[in-house]
């Protein structure tokens, strides 16, 4: 289980310096090395971040006798001796993404049951579009009270329209859909980088994919057989960059007013993001791999920070993009459209000073400028710990951040790639 008694002590208003490459991104790693489950031959995948929810995969792949080897960013799965026995309920619980198991074990064994996901606390966040995903592929949703339980009746390929642009519904929906007879066709897809990055996997497998990064999929299934084991095979893939851990240190940037440059990413992933900080008037110059971000003494307010599903403004970036906000000349509003309960976290940034109007759960008004204080203060999840740390970086005087687990779920290295930067970071025991 996570650590969850370790904090950050970070002394603030330092100046930031240097070059950082971000990790292979984490959305896209977990739903990757999850497809590699859909053959019985070996894969590499490089580029993996060392982050805890890989971590907790792979000790489930240990579960289902999948063999891993995890060095130097490279993960090596050997799938051959898959056996579903009994998944520790605390191991599916610890994050959300162990839902994407169920696509490619139903394509392998044909009935699944697995305790509800975990992960960062967002509101209600339901496995409906699961459901409807495996339920149009053929499958019967057996029980969906205390666990997820399903089985594969009649699988084909379909036509789906998810009822939500979900990007893990889609996942298990590419992935199944990959391995099963038949042509399937998602609506209604998401087209998130990371899902792009999936279905690239899935080409290299040997499965067929038209209308990658639109919101409409076709899918043409490898099985040639229904009673056999998925025609697919192994391959080797490297992970995308991180455009949200890009993002993210863009902000530390902007808000130490330094100068540093970031690489490993596709910055065209990010052009909502862009769009938001040439409104805020932030300095920065931009390539197809990196960005240099420049200092900015004024920044001007954003009438509307409005989060959507791709290719607009990401919700994991609306937080990190909230502390820049108090340092903006005026007043901005947040308006967070996909979770609930996802301005928790306006309430820890209240403590170190900064000017909230809560309007409800999905909508804020953040008035700046305002010099933040130093004080304890709380993760609340995985992107609003982050956040946390970026209000640490520019706020007077010494912060303590506990519930950094949230934070280790999702940033490879987080304190050490900011402490090469010239930050004065570290962790401690409570």
């Amino acid at each position: 289980m996570p650590n969850t008694s370790q904090k950050f002590v970070i002394e603030g208003e330092k100046t930031l310096s240097g070059t950082i490459t971000v990790s292979g991104s984490k959305n896209a790693a977990l739903p990757i090395l999850c497809a590699t489950l859909l053959t019985n031959e070996k894969s590499e995948i490089h580029g993996v971040p060392d982050i805890a929810d890989i971590r907790s995969l792979l000790k489930i792949f240990e579960h289902l006798n999948v063999k891993t080897t995890f060095e130097n960013g490279t993960v090596t799965v050997d799938p051959t001796g898959l056996n579903v026995t009994e998944i520790p309920k605390d191991l599916i619980c610890s994050m959300r993404a162990s839902i994407l198991l169920m696509g490619p074990l139903l394509a392998r064994i044909k009935e699944v049951q697995m305790p509800f996901p975990g992960g960062c606390v967002l509101g209600k966040r339901s496995v409906q579009a699961h459901t409807h995903v495996f339920q149009k592929l053929g499958g019967t949703v057996l029980d969906e009270s205390q666990t997820l339980h399903v089985k594969m009746e009649k699988p084909k390929g379909a036509t789906i329209i998810m009822p939500e642009l979900s990007v893990t519904g889609t996942e298990n929906a590419l992935m199944l859909a990959a391995a099963l007879p038949g042509t399937t066709q998602i609506r209604l897809a998401a087209a998130e980088p990371h899902v792009q990055d999936l279905c690239l996997f899935l080409t290299k497998m040997g499965a067929r994919i038209d209308g990658i990064g639109t919101h409409f999929l076709t899918i043409n299934g490898s099985a040639a057989d229904e009673n056999r084991a998925p025609a697919l095979r192994g391959a080797t893939h490297e992970i995308t960059g991180d455009y949200l851990e890009a993002g993210t240190f863009a902000i530390a940037g902007l808000v130490t007013k330094s100068d540093i440059t970031i690489k490993g990413i596709k910055t065209g992933q990010l052009d909502s993001f862009w769009e938001k900080l040439d409104e805020a008037g932030a300095k920065y110059e931009l390539k197809p791999e990196e960005v240099r971000i420049l200092p900015t003494e004024t920044l001007k307010p954003i009438q509307n920070l409005r989060t959507a599903v791709y290719p607009s403004f990401p919700t994991d970036l609306q937080a990190p993009f909230a502390v820049l906000l108090t340092r903006a000349q005026g007043k901005s509003h947040i308006f967070e459209t996909l979770f609930d309960g996802r301005l928790q976290y306006l309430y820890e940034l209240e403590k170190m000073g900064a000017k909230v109007e809560m309007h409800n759960p999905h909508q804020a008004t953040i008035t700046g400028p305002t010099r933040l204080k130093g004080v304890p203060i709380s993760s609340l999840d995985l992107r609003a710990g982050a956040a946390m740390v970026l209000a640490a970086l520019c706020a007077e005087g010494t912060t303590e951040i506990s519930n950094i687990n949230y934070i280790d779920r999702g940033y490879e290295n987080f304190e050490g790639k900011l402490r090469g930067l010239g930050a004065s970071i570290k962790r401690i025991q409570s």
